[in-house]
């Protein structure tokens, strides 16, 4: 079965049956965002990194969005 074909299936659920469907899923994932924790003077230089990178166009930012789309893909 596909997410195409998955989706309204489970749209149809009660909203209590969407909810426990959505946290087992949820449990079922790794974290894929566990970081390895940074100081606040790391995550600050981070931030200034990240900023310039932005600024000086060799990062370009997505919108939430274009996010979105490309995790959907």
């Amino acid at each position: 079965m596909t997410i195409e074909q998955l989706v309204p299936e489970a749209l149809k659920l009660s909203s209590r049956e969407r909810a426990l469907l959505a946290a087992s899923l949820w449990e079922s994932l790794d974290d894929p965002y566990a970081l390895e924790p940074l100081s606040e003077s790391d995550a600050i230089q981070l931030a200034w990194q990240r900023d310039a990178e932005i600024e000086s166009g060799m990062t370009v930012p997505l919108t939430h969005e274009d996010l979105m789309q490309r995790l959907r893909a």
